[in-house]
């Protein structure tokens, strides 16, 4: 079993004409998505990578079989109008919208949000590597499948690249992923750590939970309230990237930035400690905190 994603997924492509659509659409069927549809406006009628385009995803929604008419999206749309397609596809009866497109204008993002939860949709997203569940052979996303492999922690991270880094140090100490979901990192983005820790509480199928974190908002102290608050008993384990950032300057990420204190590495690592989690100084050392733990 899995969160967001499982054998189920049936994944419509937003943008597969471009050349990410194309390429990820490649590498998602590759590694066993369940990709049924693209969409591009005016290149319907087309195929790509063996996957049918159509104009739109009220035009797949009809021709489509029912057993075939996706419930999930990804999004490859340029940042002005990845807004629109995400629309389009709750406006459909998509219920996962996975926003890869980086940079969306912060209006447009919140609007987005506020509608999508109106909605009961789940947002991943903008600015997000993706989600995979190496155990259900379901990938929406960009982030290289060989790094992850089946088992029962369950990852959420800002960073794409710091997901791969965590990734693999503890795949290669034998620790499998149930599901890792990257949360992106612009400065609005849809699901977050509580949301996605409060997935894995519930899942059966995961035994405990690795958080990515970095400088900048408030995301990782608000999560670290909720695990103290809510009494999780699955094991939580952290990385924060980001001790030795000046504070005032931006860091990669939109939502990367200290402002007069708030947001540091130190403040993020100091309330997580305080929630009983345990926090690696570096991703190499999470491994080394799962084994003292028993796991």
């Amino acid at each position: 079993m899995a969160v967001i994603l499982d054998r189920n997924t049936r994944v419509i492509v937003h943008g597969i004409t471009g050349h990410q659509g194309t390429q990820h659409t490649r590498a998602m069927k590759e590694y066993g998505t369940n990709v049924v549809a693209g969409v591009t406006p005016g290149k319907g009628g087309q195929t790509v990578e063996g996957v049918p385009v159509f104009n739109s995803v009220s035009e797949a929604m009809r021709r489509l079989p029912p057993e075939s008419r996706p419930n999930t999206s990804i999004i490859f749309v340029p940042a002005p109008y990845a807004k629109d397609s995400c629309y389009e596809a709750i406006e459909n009866g998509i219920k996962v919208v996975v926003v890869i497109t980086e940079h969306i204008p912060v209006h447009d993002a919140m609007e987005l949000m506020a509608y999508a939860d109106y909605k009961q949709v789940i947002v991943v997203g903008p600015n997000t590597p993706g989600v995979i569940s190496p155990g259900e052979r379901a990938k929406v996303g960009i982030m290289p499948a060989s790094v992850f492999r089946p088992g029962r922690v369950g990852v959420v991270s800002r960073s794409g690249t710091l997901t791969y880094e965590v990734v693999s140090a503890i795949s290669q100490a034998g620790y499998g992923q149930s599901t890792c979901i990257g949360l992106g990192g612009d400065r609005v983005v849809g699901t977050s750590f509580i949301e996605a820790i409060d997935m894995f509480a519930r899942d059966p199928e995961t035994d405990s939970i690795v958080m990515v974190g970095e400088i900048g908002g408030s995301a990782e102290e608000l999560a670290a309230e909720h695990i103290a608050r809510s009494g999780l008993k699955k094991p939580v384990f952290a990385y924060i990237a980001g001790r030795t950032a000046p504070p005032g300057r931006r860091m990669g990420h939109a939502g990367a930035i200290v402002m007069r204190g708030r947001g540091t590495a130190e403040s993020k690592i100091r309330a997580l400690s305080q929630a009983g989690v345990r926090v690696a100084t570096t991703p190499s050392e999470l491994p080394e905190l799962m084994m003292r733990a028993g796991l």
